[in-house]
């Protein structure tokens, strides 16, 4: 049994749970190059998020769905937490950064859950969030800091597993986004059950680097977040977050990259793949362009971007956008 209760086995009960719901998503060689795309961008609600999100709330319970659904999120998750309150017939309220990206606002809304704007951050919404299902009794349902969720987004690995040849030489990375370290330490999870000898990198801003201080035995407590174009990941990981001992267990490193690197993928993705992507994904993009002699996987996270921002990478720009 992996730390905290995700292994291959909930991975794969996961799998059967959701199935039905979602869509198989393609992984893609690029040319005849050494990059492929996991295009998570192509899932239902364009985002991976509905994985985990699927796999927690049909696993609960008439009482706890009663109690209503809350959930924080700065929109992907909370666009997976709508689809999956609907399908059980439960009511979902999702509370948001008040910057948040307008279009995944207003998707959250035509899935019919109910929208709180937090007074901050991704911190604040999250802390907001945990705040609001304690005074209504509501069930919470985190994007982390929870083995459903996290089993969920480990079905990616599942799916890589059959899509592409991992079993053979110590040749393959596999870079992913990370925030809280759901995805990444769902997939890290998987994957190493699988093909242990395929190295899982976690990619974060340089901007928003608290995953990549825990793993490097840095001091959380004096990380500076600036902002960053990945709105998706940015924010601090709540304290005590299972994901801290997932990551520890199974995933080989985590590094960093630029603003500039991010647009760049994010252009790269547009123009030489066909894919359209938000800056969140485009961080595991970056990292795999990167990347030298091993052939490399980028996890595409999600395609939800803010027009604005799309526009700009194919104008060549790339400077912050405040999408509020």
């Amino acid at each position: 049994m992996s730390a905290k209760g995700v292994d291959l086995r909930s991975i794969q009960q996961a799998e059967a749970r959701i199935r039905p719901h979602i869509d198989v998503t393609p992984a893609r060689r690029i040319g005849e190059g050494r990059v492929w795309l996991k295009c998570e961008n192509r899932q239902r609600t364009g985002s991976f998020k509905i994985r985990g999100a699927l796999n927690k709330v049909l696993g609960l319970s008439t009482n706890e769905l009663g109690r209503g659904i809350v959930a924080a999120s700065a929109g992907n998750h909370g666009q997976g937490v709508a689809l999956a309150a609907s399908l059980r017939g439960a009511q979902a309220t999702i509370v948001v950064p008040k910057g948040a990206v307008q279009v995944k606002v207003d998707r959250i809304r035509e899935l019919g859950a109910e929208v709180v704007f937090a007074s901050g951050d991704y911190a604040a919404a999250e802390a907001e969030g945990l705040a609001l299902a304690r005074r209504r009794g509501a069930t919470w349902v985190s994007p982390y800091n929870d083995p459903e969720v996290i089993a969920g987004q480990g079905t990616i690995a599942l799916e890589l597993a059959g899509q592409l040849d991992l079993a053979g030489p110590s040749e393959w990375e596999v870079f992913v986004p990370v925030s809280g370290g759901g995805l990444l330490g769902g997939i890290a999870i998987g994957l190493k059950a699988l093909a242990p000898q395929v190295r899982v990198v976690g990619v974060q801003p340089e901007a928003a680097p608290y995953m990549h201080t825990f793993f490097n035995l840095g001091d959380l407590g004096n990380v500076v977040e600036m902002p960053t174009i990945a709105d998706g990941l940015s924010g601090a990981v709540e304290a005590g977050s299972i994901t801290f001992a997932l990551v520890r267990e199974a995933v080989d490193e985590i590094v960093l990259v630029s603003e500039e690197a991010i647009w760049e993928a994010i252009r790269w993705a547009d123009r030489q793949a066909g894919e359209v992507i938000e800056p969140s994904a485009a961080t595991a993009l970056a990292a795999c362009l990167l990347g030298e002699e091993r052939k490399g996987i980028a996890v595409l996270s999600g395609g939800n971007i803010d027009p604005r921002v799309l526009e700009q990478a194919r104008a060549g720009e790339g400077r912050h956008v405040d999408a509020r």
